[in-house]
């Protein structure tokens, strides 16, 4: 799928025509239009404005979906996660197996 495709899908999934959407980005239909036949590429400020109208620029530029809200971490987990980042493997693996064997003592009671 190209970015021109993604862009299109987007702007569907907002629920924007092209003439609105053109308009909340500051650019005319026929480029919009261009834009999604993948006859022109957007630039910086087109996708800072798509960003604000609700699309997933990530999504349109590379095909990764940005993770959700539901799907981020909390500020703990994250410090948590840079942590172990920095372990060699021999420590991550250790690590791994003892937060399993916490979470099995809570998740029995004992």
């Amino acid at each position: 799928m190209t970015i021109g495709e993604r862009l299109k899908e987007e702007r569907n999934r907002v629920g924007a025509n092209q003439t609105v959407f053109a308009e909340q980005c500051g650019v005319t239909k026929n480029t919009q239009l261009a834009y999604e036949k993948g006859e022109r590429s957007p630039d910086a400020n087109y996708l800072s404005a798509a960003s604000a109208a609700g699309i997933d620029v990530l999504y349109v530029v590379t095909g990764e979906r940005k993770p959700q809200p539901a799907d981020s971490i909390s500020a703990r987990e994250a410090k948590l996660l840079g942590f172990f980042r920095q372990l060699p493997e021999n420590e991550q693996v250790n690590l791994v197996r003892t937060a399993s064997a916490l979470a099995l003592t809570l998740d029995l009671g004992v």
